[in-house]
């Protein structure tokens, strides 16, 4: 009786590693974004960490999202170039407001701005600049009579505008509360307790660098008027904020848009695979199994001949780029007591008894995800005599043949056995 092991090992092309040197970014907003010219405080951090930007506004005071999105020379503006960014500003309390009001009358002026980004320029990406609570909340309304009150209502909304439009948030109303929180005496407001001082304007432009970039802005030798000391915490606050939650925010690289990734499904028992692809701005893809053919089926299932190592490849091309992602599958004979190392993703697989087996991941990996099923992809009976991280005492109590999976680290291993 010959027993096998099949297991993927996940890697991702040198396509998905990106330098990102240059980005073009539209303004659209008011006050909050044209005090201290907030955007040029952007390009010059920008420029002193070695990136090139372009940027173009278009500012009013006090504008509301229905003022932006009914105002042509919004249209103008993203029109003008191939933008890598629109950043799109509501008004300072709008998004507080109670959820119907904002969903009637902020919204969908939000998506409609965010829907023209896009449809003017397949690559260009709508990204909502989520302002900060007032000083003191707005007193005028219990629900946001506090910073916190406020700044989580304008939280939650810019999350919302952007869920609903596929577009992202520059949380620079985050980084304002951690400096809050953690550096009370750094003062961000002008007198009005609204509208931000240079050292506001500047923690703003930090986290746009962040958020466009996806880089910390700390150690950029551009300060914007500050003292060194207060321009550090800053540029630390801004990198907390957006490189510690990139997906809460839903970022994406300007110029990596184009994202190709499959999950496979094994069937040990005939060789084959099925898979399933996951594509971001990819107009056509071809898939090659790593035995000669191909196919530009979408989710397409493969057999193979015999045991072996088989790449499998997807490759995707889109208007904003190609990429490239690629897994191998192993079946490799065994026989006896069962010990094999898998790459990086090591384990050892130990015959105890007649039907007791023990799973011990190396390295300092972490064991997970185990599970016993049968030929027809059932869950079956089975006893843990021992668990922990990184090992595992698994008893069969069925007889027949099982798979047995289990993910050691980021990987995922099946394998069949025999309990007579």
């Amino acid at each position: 009786m010959k027993n096998f092991i099949i297991y993927l090992f996940l890697f991702s092309s040198p396509a998905l590693i990106h330098a990102q040197d240059s980005a073009s970014v539209l303004f659209i907003g008011n006050s909050y974004t044209y005090y201290n010219d907030m955007p040029g405080l952007f390009q010059d951090l920008s420029s002193s960490l070695g990136k090139t930007t372009y940027i173009d506004s278009k500012v009013n005071g006090g504008a509301t999202m229905q003022v932006h999105a009914n105002d042509p020379v919004s249209y103008q503006k993203m029109h003008s170039s191939n933008w890598d960014y629109v950043v799109l500003q509501a008004q300072s309390q709008e998004p507080s407001f109670p959820y119907g009001q904002v969903n009637s009358q902020t919204l969908p002026y939000a998506v409609q701005l965010a829907d023209s980004v896009h449809s003017i320029y397949d690559c260009s990406q709508a990204m909502f600049f989520m302002t900060w609570g007032r000083e003191n909340g707005d007193p005028q309304w219990d629900s946001i009579n506090t910073f916190d009150k406020m700044n989580e209502r304008l939280r939650d909304a810019y999350l919302r505008f952007a869920e609903s439009s596929d577009g992202s948030v520059s949380p620079v109303g985050i980084a304002w509360k951690y400096v809050r929180d953690n550096h009370p005496t750094i003062g961000l407001y002008t007198g009005d307790g609204s509208h931000p001082k240079p050292t506001g304007s500047y923690l703003a432009a930090c986290t746009f660098y962040a958020s466009v970039f996806h880089e910390s802005p700390v150690g950029s030798t551009f300060l914007g008027g500050l003292d060194a000391p207060t321009a550090a915490i800053l540029q630390n606050a801004a990198a907390i904020a957006v490189l510690d939650s990139i997906p809460t925010w839903m970022l994406k690289h300007h110029d990596s848009l184009a994202q190709v990734s499959f999950e496979t499904t094994l069937d040990p028992v005939s060789f084959s695979a099925s898979f399933e692809e996951n594509t971001s701005y990819i107009d056509n893809f071809i898939w090659n199994f790593g035995d000669g053919t191909t196919s530009t089926d979408s989710n397409p299932s493969h057999t193979y001949g015999q045991a072996g190592n088989y790449t499998v490849q997807l490759i995707g091309y889109g208007p904003c780029g190609n990429d490239t992602i690629a897994n191998t599958l192993v079946f490799e004979n065994t026989s006896g007591i069962i010990q094999h190392d898998i790459l990086s993703n090591n384990y050892v697989i130990k015959k105890l008894s007649e039907n007791t087996y023990e799973i011990e991941a190396n390295n300092e990996q972490s064991l997970s995800n185990v599970k016993v099923i049968n030929l027809l992809g059932q869950q079956v009976k089975h006893a843990v005599l021992f668990k922990n991280e990184s090992k595992l005492k698994i008893q069969l109590i069925q007889k027949g043949t099982h798979i047995l999976t289990f993910s050691v680290g980021n990987a995922f291993n099946s394998l069949k056995i025999l309990n007579p």
